[in-house]
């Protein structure tokens, strides 16, 4: 008798987790239409700046690891 009721609570668990997942899909819709989208200017613009920061990171990096590579070495050859 147990038997004949599971497959009824698998059911209902796949119908409940479809509807769930339904409706997730749904507001995620919803919520994108709320979103204000940057035309292509300021597309262009904003990768701009976003090229001009990583590589002004990527220099600041490249030149204090070139800095402690250099006194690593000096060090290196002052005791070895």
């Amino acid at each position: 008798m147990v038997k004949n009721n599971v497959p009824a609570v698998k059911e209902s668990a796949l119908k409940l987790r479809w509807e769930n997942g339904k409706q997730f899909f749904l507001n995620v819709y919803s919520e994108l239409k709320k979103v204000h989208w940057p035309n292509r200017q300021q597309m262009i613009a904003y990768t701009g700046v976003v090229l001009i920061a990583v590589t002004l990171v990527a220099v600041i990096i490249w030149l204090f690891d070139s800095g402690l590579s250099f006194l690593l070495a000096k060090l290196f050859e002052a005791f070895a």
